[in-house]
């Protein structure tokens, strides 16, 4: 006991020294965007370090390299290693999490508007990079307008054309700042968002903020390129596509194609015609890759990081879509409610309210869609479960085709996830109160059953629960049912947990005269080419991750070193005058992609051989199988099932109201114990209602969690 009590102080030393150690590189990095536009970053300090680095394997383009690009990178790869050691001790720590000191910063300062719920640490952050980009646009403006009518004397032009061209560029180099963070946000598997605390959906109305900013720059920075080369009679210049510099024509190729992405993804285009502006999205490709012909690579290095991590994570994804999951069974209710429940690695952990992609080819082989895991991977081993309302078209045609065909005994389904924060805090809280709308409660049922785990294994002390959950109609009401998983455990949650249900029906004022219906369940036949839900990068995901992102850079300049020295070097010498600029941005963008699919798919072929040897050996050792039973037999145990133990406790604890709605603020203000975390799920005006209360100056034992997957 104590070899494994030193081991763990050991690991807790190491993990705050990697912190330190992070936060050091992390305000450096941000002390160089600072600087960027100040004259003494450009002619003092990036000279010196591009005569130190200057060399025959990587010419100038290694100085930006080292500035720009290294510092993340680093930071990524020692990101995994501290998110690998802090699972370490999460999981060997059963005691009962405090409450921060810093919880005061995560209450919500900003209820409505265009931001929609903001943290005052969302609100600082914002207000950091809001302050750079004026700072930036102001530094800029001041250099470039200091010299301006010399300038315009030696052009031979009027001084508010020489300021319309200087603000032109200006703008650009201001814009390429939002370009630098705009792939962080949608990087699913970021060590960094894990290290910061926040997942990808979460993260996606940073990415939002981000790509509307850029694209005003960005969009600004042409017209007013257009409007100069008209004036001056330049007009020709944007069918130029130069051998060495910027090139004209790449610039307006990558633009169009940003506009198009940009007109497709404000919101009443995005969620009436969803297909149009997921397929217009994939134009990034084109934006990025003209963007580098446009500035060439070396400038590129500056918003090649973000770029980067975002190409190790969508290949690792592409890899992961490519296999067949196995589905055990589908549960229907009469709600147009469809609980999947899919076959899954025990090896495979991840956290309450993680979200998966999926994609059904019957339906379309090329939609995937987000869904919220209502599984726990403790409570429920071998099984991932995800639950889908019929609301949108691809939803409804599901729901048709298990509803209609009770029958069917296979369907091909391909995951990408599941996707979320590394640990869980719930045990923090002395009480947990849930809120939620319709479909919000699917969120909540997985922290349900991972609460429900930790009671029944007396894992340290759990936060009594307060389910608010709002629907429409009593049926509903069936949604409730998901709370059980479809097996034979037989408990009584009373026992367990403290939990309360209060359910409001709000379209109808009195109880149902007909009889209860009872969920179908549907189980499918295995098929030899499926295969289980398991981590992509394996139980030690993290450290593999930190190998791909390190081992796949140095790749990367093992072969641009090669290249530059033997081929490019004995052209131009690194005069930057000779050699194209575009042939030379085509092949480094060629040897990004090379390094990254290598390292990634020999770590992925790697862990899915060891995947598969685990699965094997669980099979072998698992005599109890259900191989021989009729599904009619399945469905009849799932059946009765339902009034089982379980769920005569569940109802013992629901109570049900007819045509009313949940009054919040008196529910949440009647919680009295020291802290009590406050999630919700649903519609937008719950959510602002929610979050205004917990953002009171009476409500200090409220702490505000959103939950919601709406972008």
């Amino acid at each position: 006991m104590v070899e494994e009590s030193d081991s763990f102080k050991g690991m807790k030393k190491l993990k705050s020294a990697i912190l330190l150690f992070l936060m050091m590189v992390f305000v450096g990095y941000i002390l160089i965007w600072f600087m960027m536009p100040t004259n003494t970053f450009y002619l003092h300090w990036l000279p010196d370090i591009q005569l130190k680095t200057d060399s025959t394997y990587f010419g100038q383009q290694g100085a930006n390299i080292l500035v720009y690009t290294f510092p993340i990178l680093f930071i990524a790869t020692l990101s995994c290693i501290y998110l690998h050691i802090r699972k370490k001790i999460d999981g060997n720590n059963t005691e009962r999490y405090r409450v921060s000191n810093l919880a005061s910063w995560m209450r919500p300062v900003l209820v409505k508007g265009p931001l929609g719920i903001v943290s005052w640490t969302e609100l600082s952050f914002l207000a950091m990079f809001i302050t750079l980009l004026v700072w930036s646009f102001s530094s800029y403006l001041h250099g470039m307008f200091a010299n301006i009518n010399q300038q315009a004397e030696q052009m031979r032009r009027n001084v508010w054309e020489a300021k319309l061209g200087s603000s032109a560029l200006m703008l650009g180099l201001v814009g390429n700042i939002c370009l630098a963070f705009l792939f962080f946000p949608v990087t699913r598997g970021s060590s960094i968002l894990q290290f910061l605390g926040l997942t990808s959906e979460s993260s996606i109305k940073y990415h939002i903020w981000l790509g509307h900013i850029s694209m005003t720059f960005f969009t600004a920075h042409g017209l007013c390129y257009i409007i100069f080369w008209s004036r001056t009679n330049q007009i020709s210049e944007m069918l130029k596509w130069e051998k060495i510099g910027v090139s004209n024509m790449a610039g307006e190729v990558a633009l169009l194609s940003g506009l198009v992405m940009w007109a497709t993804s404000f919101p009443r285009i995005r969620r009436k015609i969803f297909e149009l502006f997921f397929y217009t999205h994939h134009l990034y490709v084109v934006f990025v890759v003209f963007f580098v012909f446009h500035v060439g690579f070396s400038y590129s290095c500056i918003m090649l990081p973000g770029f980067y991590l975002f190409l190790i994570d969508r290949y690792l994804r592409f890899l992961q879509s490519q296999q067949r999951i196995a589905p055990v069974s589908a549960r229907i209710l009469p709600c147009q409610v469809v609980e999947l429940n899919l076959s899954k690695c025990p090896g495979l952990s991840y956290s309450p309210r993680s979200i998966v992609f999926l994609n059904v080819p019957a339906i379309s082989k090329l939609q995937w869609h987000p869904f919220t895991v209502t599984s726990s991977s403790n409570f429920d081993p071998e099984k991932l479960s995800v639950v889908i309302k019929s609301e949108g078209s691809w939803s409804h045609n599901l729901y048709d085709m298990l509803s209609s065909s009770p029958h069917i005994d296979r369907l091909a389904i391909s995951i990408e996830g599941p996707y979320g924060h590394t640990s869980t805090n719930f045990q923090r809280h002395e009480m947990l109160v849930m809120v939620s709308g319709g479909s919000g409660i699917t969120p909540f049922i997985s922290v349900i059953r991972e609460l429900l785990f930790r009671a029944n294994k007396a894992t340290g002390k759990t936060p009594s629960i307060l389910l608010v959950c709002a629907f429409k109609t009593s049926l509903d009401l069936t949604m409730l049912d998901l709370i059980l998983p479809v097996s034979d455990t037989n408990f009584d949650i009373s026992c367990l947990l403290q939990l309360r249900i209060e359910a409001y029906v709000t379209r109808e004022k009195q109880p149902p005269t007909d009889s209860y219906k009872f969920p179908q369940t549907i189980w499918f036949k295995p098929d030899t080419l499926d295969v289980s839900v398991s981590a992509i990068l394996g139980q030690n995901s993290w450290l593999w991750l930190a190998m791909i992102v390190s081992s796949s850079f140095v790749i990367f300049l093992l072969l641009i070193g090669v290249l530059t020295r033997y081929y490019i070097y004995p052209i131009d010498h690194n005069s930057n005058i000779t050699y194209s600029f575009s042939s030379k941005s085509a092949l480094n963008m060629l040897f990004v992609c090379i390094s990254i699919a290598t390292t990634a798919t020999l770590v992925f072929l790697w862990n899915k051989k060891r995947n598969a040897n685990e699965m094997r050996q669980i099979q072998n050792t698992n005599t109890a199988s259900p191989i021989n039973t009729s599904p009619s037999a399945w469905f009849y145990d799932a059946e009765r099932e339902l009034e089982s133990l379980p769920r005569q406790s569940l109802v013992q604890a629901t109570t049900v109201h007819y045509g009313t709605r949940p009054d919040l603020k008196k529910i949440l203000s009647e919680c009295k114990s020291s802290s009590v975390g406050v999630l919700v799920s649903g519609p937008r005006k719950m959510r602002q209602e929610v979050a205004a209360i917990c953002s009171s100056g009476s409500a200090n034992n409220l702490h505000f969690h959103s939950s919601s997957f709406s972008w």
